[in-house]
């Protein structure tokens, strides 16, 4: 009768928790996956804002030189990053060096640089990766001495 008892008893103790060990793996799959959906709703969402100023015939130029932009870091050399760098090709506004934590990594036209490296200074930094703009402001803000832009901010404002 014990040996009865006591084997139910195991058996119920572990479906729960090996219930609760799939219950937390699953709510940390599912938190994962929304950071990820949220994240690029966002740049989508940046990155049809961009059209729309394309359509307006605005450039991203014309912002930074009013705001006496003349020199800027890129902080992000993805998609957005790269676009960026794209348009303003030509244009009055250097590009000193692009930011990325992958700089080892990456290849541009631009030098690229790790968040850990002395940066030199410029005139504004412009931070592509928005989702993650309050945690690459404060890092960036203690090592430079110059405005932290995001570009999301930049398309919407122009």
């Amino acid at each position: 009768m014990k040996k009865g008892t006591l084997s139910i008893i195991s058996t119920v103790l572990g479906a729960a928790v090996g219930a609760g060990a799939a219950g937390r793996t699953i709510g940390q799959t599912v938190r994962k996956a929304q950071n990820m959906s949220d994240k690029h709703l966002a740049l989508f969402l940046m990155m049809n804002q961009w059209v729309k100023v394309k359509q307006e015939g605005k450039n991203l130029a014309d912002y930074f030189e009013k705001n006496h932009f003349k020199t800027i870091a890129i902080y992000g050399m993805s998609y957005a990053g790269e676009r960026l760098c794209e348009e303003l090709k030509g244009s009055s506004i250097a590009i000193k060096y692009a930011i990325d934590k992958n700089a080892s990594s990456l290849y541009s036209d631009v030098e690229i640089l790790s968040p850990e490296d002395v940066l030199e200074a410029v005139d504004a930094v412009i931070v592509t990766p928005i989702f993650f703009m309050d945690e690459i402001e404060e890092m960036l803000s203690g090592k430079m001495d110059c405005p932290i832009v995001s570009l999301e901010d930049i398309l919407y404002e122009i």
